[in-house]
């Protein structure tokens, strides 16, 4: 149990704040003194306030202005707004308050940074997403907002221990799904890393656990190895008198898991586990040249893998990236990834878009451009205020975390879009009233369609027509989420021209059945047919696509019973003296004991549930449940980017469960089989799963290419202990070379 010491507490506070002011590193005695107003502001604000380890809770906001300093490198403001961003949202303090001591812009970034309290309804919305938007759209007048909510959200992930696994769960997949991609796309690759494998930690604990373990126990040789490959370029740097500093990085744990999944292969498989960065200091003028000239001397020493190069120098990514990559074979046999930076660079790469400011002069260099591009591009998306918070944080998310490639306009000037970019996504790039009167363009001076994907270094004229409108399809031409965004509006407005015919028409529908014309009747419209806004309904109502048929079974309907329940029968009401308990019972346990899960008691008793194909979980899988809007239960393993996708975004629907050895049917599942083709093969191999281990096939699909076999084959588990000693078995057979469990449904 913990137990407070106050005097040990206030040596702690003034300690962690001498930390702060030592990262900060500023002689200003003015600015000094407005950030001990505010750290005096908020350890009053505080006083009586504990984090959940039973520490005081200004220990956080303290932590957050220090992450703010000295890891992203902002200033007095920041620091002022890191340390009160909770004082509003926890407190009976007001932004008034905080406006009348230091003045509107601290006022305005404190409230992008304050969660919102009164939301929509929790059935259709979600609070994250809401307060994600929120805070996005502070952005188009202060990007200092999302910087500090990228240091809060640092420190809660150091924190993290603390919570609950379901909350850990949750916070872990917004991090990973949203928070680290925008670290990304602001440069602060440092936190962006530290992020991805903090959510990986809590996600999937055993994989990382056993990364981390690897890295450790090879660090020695791994040092040794560094030392052995960088002492003849040291030698050719001093020789041609370069002011420089060597280091090496491991492969962060996320990286090395995510190559590992991608690749199928083992962690002794994985051969870039560690960078070298040559960090050179140099005047910005000779930058480009004496980058080159490092890599030049590399390449005198090492042979280079020409498919890896990469210039970051010419045109630095959207992000303000900036650095020369090579991947060289060392004397050992081992492929190297060597990064060549300058001081400026480096800074800008570790603290990303608020180094710039150090930096910035008249004349902003293409990387700050690239940047203030993007942030334009944000503020476009935000303008479509109506769209759907969900919908809004898919499409902004898919574009956080993407490839680039560079595309000029008939005048010469370059443009930077998402890989996989359409004629259609440039049209909107441009402007969003040439992407809705699009109707194809030139490339290369060459007729193209909407659909046809750009490369880097096309020219692109756009071709328009007064008569073209957005159509649905155009959805299946575009990636970007400027164009999505743009597409969904268009449509929408022409939608819109029919609201009021389907609005007369649902009311006359629902006077008809002796129904309310309300909102909360119309939601539930909406909610069984997927409709996601009003518009949508009423256009489908003019349309007569749907009508009093699907109102009636729609409001008449008092029984809700899943088609999945009655497929595999399985009973839901148990007798309370029975100890075990299916995932069924634990579900429904779980709905009742929550205050934050919102069903109808009366429907408990019905809910079922529908095993994700997506990710195929199996009793010991570690599992998360989803309550769908048509009350039943996706059960996913919480490891499946599906579930991490929703677990970031629908927490007040999220049912955190587990197996138990009461379930007594069949789990679909897969492996995938690699091996030796020869006599005997497939018969060892059906032997083992029917006859060794007792269980049914589903499908089995193979492919043989130069005496190899590929096999895929979908099987019935009880168990993930049961598919583990499957696996274990086949794996002893001759001529099998690897065998691994499948993640998704194989169809064949």
């Amino acid at each position: 149990m913990f137990i407070p010491d106050p005097e040990q507490e206030k040596k702690e506070i003034i300690n962690r704040y001498r930390s702060l002011l030592r990262a900060w590193r500023t002689e200003d005695l003015k600015a000094k003194k407005e950030v001990r107003k505010a750290f005096n502001i908020a350890v009053e604000a505080h006083k009586d306030m504990r984090r959940r380890t039973g520490e005081p809770y200004i220990y956080h906001p303290i932590e957050v202005a220090r992450i703010v300093a000295a890891e992203i490198g902002l200033g007095k403001i920041s620091i002022i707004c890191a340390l009160l961003h909770d004082v509003v949202e926890d407190t009976d303090f007001t932004l008034a308050n905080i406006e009348a001591i230091f003045g509107k812009k601290v006022a305005r970034i404190i409230d992008g940074l304050t969660k919102i309290k009164d939301i929509m309804d929790n059935s259709t919305s979600s609070i994250q997403a809401e307060n994600f938007k929120k805070m996005l759209l502070t952005l188009s007048d202060d990007v200092r907002v999302i910087l500090i909510k990228l240091a809060d959200r640092l420190h809660n992930m150091r924190t993290l221990d603390a919570m609950p696994q379901h909350k850990q769960l949750k916070i872990a997949s917004e991090t990973s799904y949203l928070y680290a991609p925008l670290a990304h796309r602001f440069g602060l690759y440092a936190i962006k890393t530290e992020l991805e494998d903090l959510a990986l930690k809590y996600t999937e604990p055993e994989i990382y656990q056993s990364i981390a373990d690897r890295l450790k126990s090879s660090e020695q040789e791994r040092k040794r190895f560094v030392n052995r490959f960088i002492y003849p370029i040291k030698k050719s740097l001093s020789k041609k008198n370069f002011d420089y500093e060597i280091f090496y990085r491991n492969k962060s744990i996320h990286s090395i898991w995510t190559k590992m999944k991608q690749k199928g292969i083992p962690i002794e498989e994985v051969y870039d586990l560690m960078a070298v960065r040559i960090v050179i200091d140099t005047p910005k003028e000779n930058e480009k040249v004496d980058c080159w000239r490092v890599y030049s001397i590399i390449t005198d020493h090492y042979r280079p893998k020409i498919d890896r190069l990469r210039d970051w120098i010419s045109i630095p990514k959207a992000n303000g990236y900036e650095a020369l990559h090579t991947t060289v074979m060392s004397s050992d046999g081992h492929w190297v990834e060597v990064q060549i930076r300058t001081r400026r660079m480096d800074e800008i790469a570790e603290k990303g878009y608020a180094a710039h400011w150090r930096y910035k002069s008249s004349n902003p260099g293409l990387s700050e451009s690239n940047i203030n591009n993007w942030l334009e591009r944000i503020r476009e998306i935000l303008q479509n205020t109506e769209s759907n918070p969900l919908d809004f944080i898919d499409d902004f998310q898919g574009f956080l975390f993407t490839d680039e490639i560079y595309v000029f306009t008939p005048k010469g000037e370059l443009r930077n879009l998402p890989i996989r970019s359409s004629v259609l996504d440039f049209a909107y790039a441009i402007h969003s009233e040439i992407g809705n009167s699009c109707i194809g363009a030139k490339v290369n001076h060459k007729l193209a369609p909407l659909d046809q994907k750009l490369k880097s270094g096309d020219q692109v004229e756009i071709l328009t027509s007064k008569k073209q409108i957005p159509k649905e399809e155009w959805f299946d031409y575009v990636v970007t989420a400027r164009a999505r965004t743009q597409i969904k509006q268009g449509i929408k407005e022409e939608k819109r021209k029919f609201t009021e015919e389907g609005k007369a028409k649902l009311q006359s529908y629902f006077s008809q059945i002796g129904a309310e014309f309300s909102n909360k009747n119309q939601r539930h419209l909406q909610q069984k047919y997927n409709y996601a806004s009003p518009i949508d309904l009423y256009y489908d109502l003019a349309q007569d696509l749907i009508g009093l048929k699907e109102v009636k079974e729609c409001c008449a309907e008092s029984i809700k019973e899943s088609w999945i329940s009655k497929m595999i029968r399985i009973p839901f009401i148990r007798s309370r003296n029975i100890e075990k308990k299916t995932l069924t019972e634990t579900v429904i346990d779980v709905i009742n004991q929550s205050k934050d899960i919102a069903i109808n008691s009366d429907d408990i008793q019905k809910i079922s549930y529908d095993i994700s194909s997506c990710c195929l979980p199996i009793p010991g899988d570690d599992i998360v449940g989803f309550i769908t809007p048509n009350e039943y239960i996706k059960i996913h393993r919480t490891t499946c980017p599906v579930a991490v996708n929703q677990m970031s975004k629908y927490g007040n629907r999220i049912i955190k469960t587990q197996w138990t050895d009461k379930e007594s049917i069949g789990f679909l599942t897969g492996v995938e089989i690699n091996g030796i083709d020869s006599p005997g093969f497939i018969k060892d191999i059906i032997n083992v799963i029917t006859e060794e281990q007792k269980l049914n096939i589903k499908s089995f699909h193979l492919d043989t290419k130069g005496g190899m076999i590929d096999t895929s084959i979908m099987l019935y588990v009880y168990s993930v202990g049961n598919l583990n000693n499957l696996i274990n078995h086949l794996k002893k057979l001759p001529n099998v070379k690897k065998v691994h469990r499948l993640n998704a449904v194989v169809h064949t």
